[in-house]
């Protein structure tokens, strides 16, 4: 069984007995993440939210059961379509044996991908932790060398730490607005969720 069919055999499982499915990919393979959120979706589910979990900051990925009536119709036409769905069989949206959209499912799967990206870049680099981290912790080094004497090494660390969080916001930042263009362009809407954090709808 290849290492597709084995995602695909574990998606399925899931689907089949939950109502909300976590995606897991220690490499956060953004392409296999929006591959396997497309067959949830194909069965009945919707993609909710994305968070980064343990010190690797392995991407979890939360499919929710969606009950809107036209997604319990298509969960019910797949499973009539591909029987064999979890055990070696085709899937929906993919060639045989892989997790390779096939040229009709491609534009959904980059979708998902796109979506899940620009979430997942919002809760790696959350723009108010940082500048709190970037005058935080300066503050503390600061006590530090005063505490300590050493004030080569950890005035110079009071200086370098707010820099490089600085540059990792404006990274960040520059990513999730080409991403966010991305999603404009396919029809997406910028919407604030319960926590205040801005993400994209699909129409």
């Amino acid at each position: 069984m290849s290492l597709a069919d084995r995602h695909v055999t574990a998606l399925m499982r899931q689907l089949a007995s939950q109502d909300v499915v976590e995606l897991v990919h220690p490499f956060a393979e953004w392409e296999t993440l929006g591959a396997l959120a497309y067959i949830a979706e194909c069965y009945g589910f919707r993609y909710a939210d994305v968070r980064h979990v343990g010190k690797e900051k392995t991407v979890h990925v939360t499919m929710v059961r969606d009950p809107d009536p036209r997604a319990v119709q298509r969960a019910a036409a797949n499973a009539a379509a591909f029987p064999q769905a979890g055990a070696g069989g085709p899937v929906p949206g993919m060639y045989q044996g892989s997790l390779t959209p096939v040229p009709e499912a491609q534009p959904d799967v980059d979708l998902i991908a796109t979506l899940i990206r620009y979430d997942a870049l919002g809760a790696a680099a959350n723009r108010k932790q940082l500048l709190t981290m970037s005058w935080g912790i300066p503050l503390v080094l600061v006590l530090l060398a005063a505490l300590t004497g050493k004030f080569a090494v950890l005035l110079t660390l009071a200086a370098l730490v707010p820099a490089f969080l600085l540059i990792t916001l404006r990274v960040n930042e520059t990513r999730r607005a080409k991403l966010a263009e991305r999603l404009t362009a396919a029809g997406c809407t910028p919407v604030r969720d319960e926590q205040g954090r801005e993400r994209y709808v699909r129409a």
